[in-house]
């Protein structure tokens, strides 16, 4: 009777030691992240570039399914790297730089024109002295972009060979078509611009720079050999860092 009673003993014991084996497991704490809305996103890089030295530039900020798209204009491409340093915030997975680097943005204007005044003043000293006081006057074509000397009837015929050709290199000095063929001219043997390719097009002294350069060293080179060249009012960067297509 002892031996029965004792072998019920210890099977109560053993059942009770292994219940709590058979407890349901604690659950794993959830790893699921919720992305931030895109409407707080967009606010929060607006205040960044607000709170920087780029408050001055017109600079606008859209953010899409966690894309953060930047469009406007700054006046370097130091400029153009910051703010998308400046978008780039948690819950942003991509920033969309499509600012253009525009030198008036840094009010260069003035300095500008007044270097193409004095080529204008310089041109017309040339073509007093070259064509011996003739009168002439610029004809523009319906392109606006060709020029030709008209001479008035006062015109001696005197003038050499070499004074015309002094002439036509002055008057070369504004026209669009020589401010194109100096930039591209800027562009050779440039070892940061080897393997690039840029279309160059030029109207009223406004450069417009597109096409690919290998890095954005390259693209730097290339707005700062353009900026050389005497009559360039105004440059407009579409350039994008990538390989020759």
């Amino acid at each position: 009777m002892k031996t029965v009673i004792g072998s019920v003993v210890a099977a109560a014991l053993i059942a009770a030691v292994q219940m709590p084996a058979h407890a349901a497991a604690p659950q794993a704490p959830s790893t699921t992240t919720t992305r931030l809305p895109d409407a707080t996103l967009g606010p929060r890089i607006e205040k960044r570039i607000h709170d920087s030295s780029l408050r001055k530039y017109n600079i606008k900020v859209s953010v899409t399914e966690g894309v953060a798209t930047l469009t406007g204009t700054v006046p370097t491409e130091a400029d153009r790297r910051k703010a998308a340093d400046l978008a780039t915030i948690t819950g942003v997975s991509r920033v969309d730089n499509q600012l253009i680097v525009d030198l008036n943005a840094a009010g260069t204007t003035g300095s500008v024109e007044g270097k193409v005044d004095k080529g204008a003043e310089k041109t017309k000293s040339g073509v007093d002295k070259a064509a011996g006081g003739v009168n002439a006057a610029w004809e523009k074509t319906k392109e606006g972009a060709n020029v030709a000397w008209v001479k008035t009837k006062e015109a001696s015929g005197k003038a050499t060979d070499k004074s015309a050709e002094s002439v036509a290199k002055a008057g070369e000095a504004i026209n669009d078509t020589y401010i194109k063929t100096r930039v591209h001219t800027k562009f050779i043997d440039e070892d940061l611009l080897k393997g690039s390719d840029i279309t160059v097009d030029v109207k009223h002294h406004v450069v417009t720079l597109s096409g690919t350069v290998p890095s954005e060293a390259g693209r730097a080179r290339a707005i700062d050999e353009t900026k050389k060249v005497d009559g360039v009012q105004k440059i407009v960067d579409k350039l994008v860092v990538g390989p020759k297509k």
